[in-house]
């Protein structure tokens, strides 16, 4: 496989492809499967006649969702903007190599343990 086809991907095959129509066959055949498997399909159906029965509820609580994600985002972009400003602003890496640094330093003493090189001393 050259670097082209793995960034690029290959191309969509048309299901109508006589070349692709085997390969097509097969994998949606392996999709059915695992649908069934897993027990998508029922749940899929079930919630296209919830849908179909009662359109407007189906909407209102699609978009309710959606909606309400959106508000927690803002929300939590509001809070974060409104934090007190510290002196000393750190950012997410160099709070992780400050752990890191912290972790090395730290000694770790193996009191079972007779053997002088897997014991370590504290400072």
């Amino acid at each position: 496989m050259g670097w082209k086809k793995l960034i690029l991907g290959e191309k969509m095959p048309d299901k109508n492809d006589p070349k692709y129509a085997e390969r097509y066959e097969k994998e949606v055949s392996a999709g059915r499967k695992w649908a069934k498997f897993l027990k998508i399909d029922k749940a899929a159906g079930y919630a296209q006649c919830f849908a179909c029965k009662y359109p407007k509820v189906f909407l209102t609580l699609v978009f309710g969702i959606v909606i309400g994600c959106l508000t927690l985002n803002i929300c939590r972009m509001v809070q974060i903007y409104n934090r007190p400003k510290t002196e000393q602003t750190v950012t997410a890496t160099q709070h992780q190599e400050e752990l890191l640094r912290q972790k090395r330093n730290k000694q770790i003493i193996n009191i079972e343990s007779n053997d002088a090189e897997r014991t370590y001393k504290q400072d």
